[in-house]
């Protein structure tokens, strides 16, 4: 049931990737608040999605977006992590945060850069203490054709996080905007998925790929939940 679904907050909502998650979610039924440190900024892209295709988007401060919703998705540069997660590190607590950021160091973004915690992930988690569900997603997905329905997103995700059920509600994300989410353990291994970003970001270049992406071989035998 549609009303049974999660309320979204996308951080850094005004960009392409959060935008593009914002514009897959809302065109699957779900309420979206694009966050952004600028209300107005994030009330526009809101109305350019509901022009498009209509339903429930809307747009506010990073602060009222993160205490509206249930589900909080932060997708801004690395620089800006920890300014966000500061701003917002009460307005999330007892709810799930999805991390997407990649520890990139411009301008050599094509070279793996990790921080001393291990990952941007880790240091979220750390950050925000235990009364947050940090779960790591999205790193490797090419912003590039998010906002084309149409378009088949050919990159699977790996989903890291410590509490199991959190990343569940995230692999159910995953599977919202139309991609393929695999459970990838513990929170301390969100670096593979944020060091093959650089890896990708290479080939893109040295294979002149439009959004070079991972898939994950072989048949599942699990039970599906």
């Amino acid at each position: 049931m549609a009303d049974e679904r999660p309320t979204i907050a996308v951080l850094g909502g005004t960009g392409d990737l959060g935008s593009g998650l914002a514009y897959r979610w809302v065109s699957a039924g779900y309420s979206v608040i694009l966050g952004s440190r600028s209300e107005e900024r994030a009330e526009a892209a809101a109305a350019a999605i509901a022009a498009e295709i209509g339903g429930s988007v809307s747009g506010k401060g990073n602060k009222d977006a993160a205490n509206m919703a249930d589900i909080i998705v932060l997708t801004v540069p690395y620089a800006n992590q920890r300014p966000s997660l500061e701003e917002v590190k009460a307005e999330v607590q007892g709810k799930i945060l999805v991390d997407v950021t990649v520890p990139l160091a411009p301008p050599k973004v094509a070279r793996v850069n990790l921080p001393e915690e291990g990952s941007a992930g880790k240091a979220a988690q750390l950050f925000l203490g235990e009364g947050v569900r940090v779960v790591s997603a999205f790193q490797n997905v090419a912003a590039a054709h998010l906002r084309d329905l149409d378009h088949v997103i050919d990159c699977d995700v790996l989903v890291s996080g410590d509490d199991p059920a959190a990343r569940e509600s995230v692999v159910a994300l995953v599977e919202a905007a139309s991609m393929r989410g695999w459970h990838a353990g513990p929170i301390d291994n969100a670096v593979v998925a944020e060091a093959l970003t650089s890896v990708l970001i290479h080939m893109n270049r040295r294979y002149k790929i439009a959004g070079a992406g991972i898939r994950i071989t072989g048949e599942s035998k699990a039970e599906s939940k």
